[in-house]
């Protein structure tokens, strides 16, 4: 088919073409702009939890994620309005964890770090839960720190569908909604997991983590350090494997590390 032919939309004045089929957030990947998200993931059917993909379509809120592009569509993304929007939702799920970013492992390599960045989040606004949530370092290879997962069910999905092993679960209903793992002991340790499973890789934040290399990239050299979110349409923090975002085809821009990188967030939790 000449792409000529594609059927479009636009999506904050820039003209994207699609494929039937293709959501609003695929299809603007495809053309190499970036849609700020959490729970999507290219390789997985969309979930539309967190909402941070929020987008506005022809006047009405939508998630990208999950509302199929069509013909003709104008959709809204980067404005003041939603981007408020989306700054609200990331401050929420700051508070309901305990994300400690300074000290964090996953400081630098975070999405959730790097995209409230993205959204100029400064402060957390709400007050904290301080849910009590274990740790589990039951694994040779793996610690879990339950304290910073966001519900994404990343790693529920890729060890139900890609490893075939359903080594993680969803518990619980609305703010008792949390991440279990599925053994009788409740350890990691007591399950198939393997650090060649998908489910070990797809984290974006910092619940699944590889032990002894926490540090072994020091802060300052990782992916979010050296470049911001928004330079690739989906990120892949330290394993990246996208090519640079095209020039100017990101709609917060260009943004070098010196410039306007700020030192990591200070989301603090005392």
């Amino acid at each position: 088919m000449n792409k000529e032919t594609f059927p479009t939309f636009t999506l904050d004045g820039k003209t994207i073409p699609f494929t039937a089929g293709q959501t609003l957030i695929q299809a603007a990947m495809a053309a190499g702009v970036y849609i700020p998200h959490l729970c999507f993931n290219p390789e997985f059917k969309p979930h539309g939890s967190c909402k941070i993909c929020t987008v506005k379509a022809d006047g009405r809120h939508t998630s990208s994620c999950t509302h199929q592009a069509q013909d003709g569509m104008v959709v809204e993304s980067n404005t003041q309005e939603i981007n408020d929007e989306r700054r609200a939702l990331l401050q929420m799920l700051f508070v309901e964890g305990n994300h400690f970013c300074p000290s964090c492992e996953k400081s630098g390599n975070c999405q959730l770090q790097a995209t409230a960045y993205e959204m100029n989040m400064m402060s957390p606004h709400f007050d904290h839960f301080f849910p009590d949530r274990p740790l589990d370092a039951s694994h040779p290879d793996y610690l879990l720190d339950f304290n910073r997962c966001i519900l994404c069910s990343l790693c529920v999905r890729a060890s139900r569908d890609v490893d075939g092993k359903n080594v993680f679960a969803l518990s619980g209903r609305g703010i008792s909604s949390h991440l279990i793992v599925n053994a009788k002991s409740g350890l990691l340790a007591d399950t198939g997991f393997s650090g060649d499973d998908k489910a070990a890789q797809v984290c974006p934040v910092g619940v699944i983590l590889k032990k002894r290399v926490g540090f072994a990239v020091p802060i300052g050299s990782r992916s979010f350090d050296e470049q911001p979110i928004s330079a690739t349409p989906h990120p892949v923090p330290a394993a990246a494997t996208l090519p640079p975002h095209p020039q100017g085809a990101c709609p917060v821009g260009p943004r070098s590390k010196a410039a306007t990188l700020p030192p990591h967030p200070t989301v603090k939790g005392t």
